[in-house]
Order: C-alpha cells, then sequence, then structure tokens
C-alpha cells in the first residue's frame, strides 16, 4: 500500500512526542513538551517531503532545527548547546538544558537513529553543507585522531573553571558558545575549501563524533543495500559525504558509524537498491 512509506516519518514524530511528554511530566516544564514536539514535527516533515521527492527535503530539517537551536535556545535563551554546556551543566548535577539534548540527540538517541544529528540538526553542518563541495574531492584523511584533542580540550576548559572556581558561570558559558561557534564555523569553512570537502570539520574536528560514533554503531535505522537490485555501479559511494561504503550491509562496514543518514546514497542508485 501507498500509505506504507509514510510508517517512518510516523514513527519519527512518536518517539520524539514520547520523549516530549515524558520530559513534560517528568521535569514538570512544559517546553520540554513544546521542545521536543517542534523538533520531532520538523523531522518528520524532512522525511516526509523525502519520500514526496522533494529535493530539498533534509535542509528543511536542517534548518529549521538548526536555527533553533543556535538562535532561540543559544543566542536569545543563552542556554550553552555545545558540549562545553554538557560538561557544565554534568558537573553541577543538573539533568536540563543541554545534558538533556545530549542524552537524546548525541548519547543514547543514536541507538535509534545513528548519526541522523549530524544530517538533520546539526547547526554547524547546516551552513558548511552550503559550501560548494557536497561530495569529497579528495581521498579522506587520517587526522580523525584530532577529535579527541578538541573533546579533551572542552573537558578540561570547563574542569579548569570548576577547580579555579570561576564566577558567573552562566555568562562564561555563553560566550563560550558564541565564541566556540565562531571557531566551529571558521574551522569548518577553512578545512572545507583545504581538502575539497563540505564536511571535513564532522570527519576530523567535531568533538560530539567521540559520543555519536560508537553509539550509532549500534544503530536501530540503517541504510541497507538489496545485493539483488545492486549492480555495483558505484554511484552511492560517490555519493555520499561521509566515505561510507553503504553497498557493504555489515556494521563493519568501511566507515559504517560515518552515515548521517542523509539518504544521497539513496537518489544516486539508478535501481533503488537502497
Amino acid at each position: 500500500m501507498k500509505s506504507k512509506k509514510y510508517i517512518l516519518p510516523l514513527v519519527m514524530l512518536v518517539i520524539f512526542e514520547a520523549v516530549a511528554v515524558t520530559l513534560w511530566l517528568t521535569k514538570s516544564n512544559a517546553f520540554y513538551f513544546f521542545n521536543f514536539s517542534y523538533i520531532g514535527i520538523s523531522l518528520s516533515l524532512s522525511i516526509f517531503l523525502f519520500l514526496n521527492g522533494y529535493r530539498y527535503a533534509r535542509r528543511v530539517a536542517q534548518l529549521l532545527i538548526g536555527a533553533y537551536m543556535l538562535i532561540y535556545l543559544g543566542l536569545i535563551d543563552k542556554e550553552n548547546m555545545q558540549i562545553e554546556g554538557f560538561w557544565y551543566y554534568l558537573f553541577t548535577g543538573v539533568f536540563q538544558a543541554a545534558t538533556i539534548h545530549y542524552a537524546v540527540a548525541k548519547i543514547f538517541g543514536p541507538l535509534i537513529f545513528g548519526r541522523g544529528w549530524c544530517g538533520y540538526a546539526c547547526w554547524t553542518a547546516a551552513v558548511l553543507d552550503f559550501l560548494p563541495y557536497k561530495t569529497p574531492r579528495q581521498p579522506r584523511k587520517s587526522i580523525g585522531w584530532i577529535r579527541y584533542i578538541t573533546f579533551a580540550a572542552s573537558l578540561i576548559f570547563v574542569a579548569a573553571l570548576f577547580l579555579a572556581k570561576a564566577g558567573n558561570m552562566e555568562r562564561i558559558m555563553f560566550w563560550s558558545f558564541i565564541i566556540g561557534n565562531a571557531l566551529y564555523y571558521s574551522a569548518g569553512i577553512i578545512l572545507a575549501y583545504k581538502f575539497k570537502d563540505n564536511r571535513a570539520f564532522c570527519k576530523y574536528i567535531c568533538p560530539i563524533t567521540v559520543f555519536l560514533k560508537p553509539m550509532s554503531y549500534f544503530s536501530l535505522f540503517r541504510i541497507k543495500c538489496d545485493k539483488a537490485r545492486c549492480v555495483s555501479c558505484g554511484k552511492c559511494k560517490k555519493a555520499c559525504p561521509m566515505d561510507v561504503d553503504i553497498t557493504d550491509n555489515s556494521r563493519k562496514r568501511k566507515n559504517g558509524t560515518e552515515c548521517i543518514l542523509c539518504l544521497e546514497c539513496v537518489k544516486s542508485c539508478p535501481r533503488s537498491a537502497l
């Protein structure tokens, strides 16, 4: 039946509504209901548009969610949703804002939807994806270890603030959000042009992937290849911005934990094998 193709956006909406209602009731704060309902609706709309052939379906979610988190939550509401904000709330023992965001989108959520955050919600990638190098034009570099340095640096930075008993931590966190984003965008744009790859920042620098990669290995939602249909044309590999060998259905496939579910491979397949 034609309606069956809409099961995925419906399931995504149900998952986020379940999170929204659960947090609303447990935290006694209606904000969480509206927050996760908005994100769920945005994602479901994006998937619905993709299923109906809209070319820029994923960009809809990127802009709706990315702008909301960067401009409203970050700049207006002054919540640091970067990794420094996560460490800050973790050290204070408070389960709200960035800790909830990380738990849902980057620590436990990837067990369901892998690195969907990177493909549909990240406000840094939302801008980088508008650069000219949609697919890598150079071989992947062996410098992914840099992400562990940036990960450690963010932890050390926040830990040092607590050890020094810095005052007005909220203000420091807000400015670290501003400065951190400026550095991320600058590094992302420079790397994109240097390596001719829009997603170079995601592959080599982004500290969030330290959480995302191991959890996405066990992801429930994965793109799989129908071997009976596949003609090994290689178009899916050329279209993939993350260098994933999507024709290998094993969890150990090349760069498998890098898949951001962008569906570029699905769109490029001439036999609908993905």
